[in-house]
């Protein structure tokens, strides 16, 4: 009995075809390239292989028994299986799968959220069948669900002390001083440092942040660590605060907020690409940050550069 199926068997099996296609031994020398004593010992190995008889043979000529029919139609779907399979396996050799969970930081910069679609545009162009899930989140949540294993790429601005994690630069953004209409510092002349330092400050409680802010005030009654939160307490008219470029020009513009000894006070906070350096990447995840790292490699208006 045929208990497991060997690659002989598959030999065999197809020597069978062969003959049943050719109508019978002698007529399936040429296709097969071997003595019709040699098709005759096969065949019989087969069947004994299977426990039954596949086909008669002899002066009535060449004919398949019923278990012989129902063999040869179970044989040929057997390959057709194969065949697809190969296919199948051909073309996921080349071919991206699975899934990838990327973290942002929230309220990126328009410009900032154009290269991660260039990098998305990028990767969608390769061959591939990849679910891509993005995830908004503040760097302390993006760095816990990186070591938690829940995300496999996070941007944002991170402290670098997760010894597990691997960071690696992407671009840069920078922050400006500001303050709102109903301020006492919004009108008149540029404040001094004394002025500023004295006024009731948007507390940032990222202390890595905090250390680079040029302004270092002790005066403090309120604290966000999300920039709409930051804007909600400047717009109030009684505190300033640090705002990134690109969320303050708007209400620059419309006169709402003034940037505060921009050039003096002003700094940059560096973005990285990070990722848990205790899983080995994919494919997929590789390619990604190919292209990802390709959609950033310039400089673009207002954000710095790598």
């Amino acid at each position: 009995m045929l208990s497991q199926l060997r690659d002989l068997d598959l030999q065999l099996l197809r020597l069978f075809v062969t003959v049943v296609e050719c109508g019978g031994f002698s007529a399936a020398q040429g296709e097969l390239g071997i003595g019709q004593s040699s098709i005759s010992t096969q065949m019989a190995k087969l069947e004994t292989r299977l426990g039954f008889r596949l086909c008669q043979r002899g002066k009535a000529g060449f004919r398949l028994t019923a278990k012989g029919e129902q063999v040869l139609a179970a044989t040929r779907r057997l390959f057709a299986a194969i065949d697809t399979f190969k296919d199948e396996a051909q073309g996921m050799a080349d071919k991206l799968l699975g899934s990838l969970h990327i973290g942002l930081s929230e309220g990126l910069a328009p410009a900032v959220l154009e290269q991660v679609a260039e990098a998305i545009r990028r990767f969608r162009g390769r061959n591939q069948a990849v679910q891509i899930e993005l995830l908004t989140a503040m760097p302390a949540e993006l760095e816990r669900r990186l070591l938690q294993d829940q995300l496999q790429l996070a941007i944002g601005y991170f402290s670098g002390n997760q010894a597990a994690l691997d960071y690696q630069p992407l671009f840069r953004e920078r922050q400006v001083l500001h303050c709102a209409q109903g301020h006492p510092l919004f009108s008149g002349a540029e404040p001094s440092l004394d002025e500023l330092q004295q006024a009731d400050r948007v507390h940032h409680p990222y202390r890595f942040i905090q250390a680079r802010e040029p302004l270092q005030s002790a005066t403090s009654s309120a604290q966000s660590e999300q920039v709409d939160g930051t804007l909600a307490f400047i717009l109030s008219g009684r505190h300033i605060g640090y705002l990134p470029e690109h969320i303050a020009a708007p209400w620059r513009a419309s006169g709402r907020l003034r940037a505060l000894q921009a050039e003096a006070l002003g700094f940059e906070v560096q973005f990285h690409l990070a990722s848990h350096r205790g899983q080995p990447p994919g494919d997929a995840q590789r390619a990604f940050v190919e292209d990802l790292l390709a959609a950033f490699a310039g400089e673009y208006s207002g954000q710095g550069g790598l």
